[in-house]
């Protein structure tokens, strides 16, 4: 038996169509929305990264460049957090994986609420522990990032008449730096917004199938249609 035909004895129709939706929503908004893509120019990412190059060029123009070390590292402390936060999901994810019969029969007395399989129980866990997963690796990656950024500022040169040129080159460097982590946190921040999506799913697929639906829009929204984005996107004032 294939992995395909397992999952079918396992998933209802409203499961498989509910399941496949998410994963269709939540890889493809992060294709659409990449790096790489046209559309992240006029995202909320694009904007503040925009933002990120001019500071890291006033930065290169600065002597003292520790406000700008001390705001970076406040920043990368924002992802210990969370990845500290998701490790503590996955391990109380874990205990319920093996111990979740109750949980499962107090849920379903609630009306409204379709009844599972157990294995099928244990399934909907497994996807919340992937999604709490992929977003602990992501967070500590940016943890990570962001120290070689702090370490890219501490190596910019002393700006000269002579070197103007590299000092911008090494702040554009250092801002994709910056940038990068910012991108993996952002990632790990979307985990958590589909974490949502799926504790749906344990009351009833079509449930979970709206909540996609309301995740995705409410994505949409703030990175696309946001007050923020108009704000940080605004051209300066003229002098």
């Amino acid at each position: 038996m294939s992995i395909v035909d397992a999952l079918m004895t396992i998933l209802t129709p409203w499961d498989t169509i509910a399941l496949g939706a998410f994963m269709l929503s939540m890889f493809g908004y992060r294709l659409i929305t990449g790096d790489r893509s046209p559309l992240s120019r006029n995202s909320l990412i694009g904007a503040i990264q925009r933002q990120r190059i001019a500071w890291m060029l006033n930065m290169s123009r600065r002597e003292n460049r520790t406000i700008d070390v001390i705001l970076l590292s406040s920043l990368g402390q924002g992802n210990a957090f969370f990845a500290s936060t998701t490790a503590i999901a996955i391990g109380g994810l874990a205990a319920l994986l093996g111990s979740g019969d109750r949980a499962q029969q107090i849920l379903e007395r609630l009306p409204l609420v379709a009844r599972s399989t157990g294995v099928l129980w244990e399934c909907k866990l497994l996807v919340l522990m992937a999604i709490f997963v992929f977003a602990f690796f992501k967070f500590a990656w940016a943890f990570r990032l962001s120290h070689y950024a702090q370490i890219m500022i501490g190596a910019t040169p002393p700006l000269t008449e002579t070197n103007t040129a590299q000092c911008d080159a090494h702040a554009e460097r250092t801002a994709g730096l910056a940038g990068l982590s910012a991108e993996h946190a952002n990632g790990g921040l979307r985990s958590f917004y589909y974490a949502f999506a799926v504790l749906a799913w344990f009351f009833h697929p079509i449930a979970f199938l709206l909540a996609n639906v309301w995740v995705l829009l409410i994505l949409i929204r703030r990175d696309f249609f946001s007050r923020s984005l108009r704000l940080i996107a605004a051209p300066p004032p003229a002098a």
